[in-house]
């Protein structure tokens, strides 16, 4: 028997071409402007005035060793010579992950009330989480072109099932006494999502939301192999042209932005895991 998938996937990928392609192009100019004026928004202000910015967030929302691990890392940055490439990260990170958010917080809210929405889309999760992160970059490529945003929806497809998974989990573990506390007093489902379940779900909501951002770092470099810009493209220069420093600095830049979005967000979490408690 001679059962060819990958020509069925590739039928149906030219279906979605003929019947939607001025959707994907409108969703590619969408993004893609997004993406540039923010890009230019940042560049367009000084380096220092960012970092100091980045270093009372993190003051803010984390701790003091956060705050100065933030301010060494980024003057570091802008001593290699990667500050443009790093905001570039930074941005194609950000509009990821609020991408991955605004559609993975609801589908785990849907799953969370739903068992057939539940039970149907958990396979779908799981195939989402397993396949190799260099195969989303095809269909990308294909529904988008080259550049930042095939880069884009790349990471937001391989971000988005932490957010999906963590939400549902948060909220099918708010204790049922308080669901029949907001019952007894007369809530409407509205009032029982925003008032009990999401605020009890808020630590769980907030590790899915450190996961997608640490996904969506771990996509930069692959999407650089489709064009997109930042310290992912710089890596993959040091890789083609045999440059050890090159790529090795990008990479430690990475790691940097890595580490401070991690501390921050995390952060956000024990600070909601207290209020919650």
């Amino acid at each position: 028997m001679d059962i060819r998938i990958g020509s069925i996937v590739e039928k149906f990928i030219d279906l979605l071409l003929v019947y939607f392609g001025s959707f994907f192009e409108m969703v590619s100019q969408v993004v893609g402007n997004f993406m540039a004026q923010t890009e230019e928004m940042f560049l367009a202000l000084p380096p220092l005035v960012i970092i100091l910015l980045f270093v009372g967030i993190a003051w803010l929302l984390a701790d003091k060793k956060v705050a100065t691990f933030t301010l060494v890392g980024l003057l570091l940055i802008f001593s290699m010579g990667l500050w443009t490439p790093t905001i570039q990260t930074f941005v194609l990170v950000f509009v990821a992950t609020v991408i991955s958010l605004l559609l993975g917080i609801p589908m785990g809210i849907l799953m969370s009330n739903n068992d057939f929405l539940d039970k149907l889309l958990t396979p779908v999760l799981d195939f989402m989480q397993t396949m190799p992160p260099f195969v989303y970059l095809i269909p990308a490529v294909m529904f988008f072109g080259i550049g930042n945003v095939p880069g884009i929806m790349a990471t937001v497809i391989f971000s988005m099932p932490p957010a999906i998974r963590l939400t549902k989990l948060g909220l099918s573990q708010v204790p049922s006494e308080l669901e029949e506390v907001g019952h007894s007093f007369g809530s409407n489902p509205w009032q029982m999502l925003l008032k009990i379940k999401l605020p009890l779900a808020l630590p769980a909501i907030m590790t899915g939301i450190n996961q997608s951002i640490m996904l969506s770092l771990s996509m930069v470099v692959i999407a650089s192999m489709i064009g997109a810009s930042g310290l992912g493209a710089q890596v993959l220069n040091g890789i083609q042209r045999m440059e050890i420093g090159v790529g090795f600095e990008a990479g430690l830049a990475v790691v940097i932005l890595a580490i401070i979005l991690d501390r921050v967000t995390s952060g956000i979490s024990q600070s909601s895991d207290r209020v919650s408690s």
